[in-house]
């Protein structure tokens, strides 16, 4: 299993940082990578998303939301994978700390996915954080 890691300090309460991350379809305008999120139904999405040259789509299940500490999902096909949205408050905000697991049967395969995975799925968080920062 590989795991990614991120996390910032935004400016602003938890509560308030949980409404923006608790509205899914709205990570559309947090990525320029993120090229749509369709509502399946109950706690479902898929998105559709521009990455390294091609279009990936892949659906997910929200699996917890605790407001204003934790929103988890998990992958529902495809690579398996699973991530969460943990906030804290901090002196002066929230630290938000992002993790993303996956497992790839094929160990030397999983090595050259999270080598190249890694860069690319860390922009796409703080550029998520960045415009979360900004509309609060």
């Amino acid at each position: 299993m590989a795991t990614i890691e991120h996390s910032a300090i935004l400016k602003a309460p938890p509560e308030r940082v949980f409404a923006l991350l608790e509205r899914v379809e709205d990570f559309v305008d947090y990525s320029d990578l993120i090229r749509e999120i369709e509502p399946l139904g109950g706690d479902r999405y898929r998105w559709h998303v521009h990455a390294v040259g091609m279009d990936w789509t892949f659906d997910v299940e929200i699996t917890e939301c605790q407001a204003p500490e934790l929103l988890a999902w998990e992958s529902l096909e495809g690579v398996h994978n699973q991530g969460c949205y943990r906030l804290t408050p901090v002196d002066g905000g929230t630290k938000v700390a992002f993790t993303l697991t996956y497992v790839i049967r094929n160990r030397l395969v999983e090595k050259a996915v999270t080598r190249a995975a890694k860069p690319l799925v860390n922009k796409v968080s703080r550029e998520i954080l960045e415009r979360v920062q900004a509309r609060l």
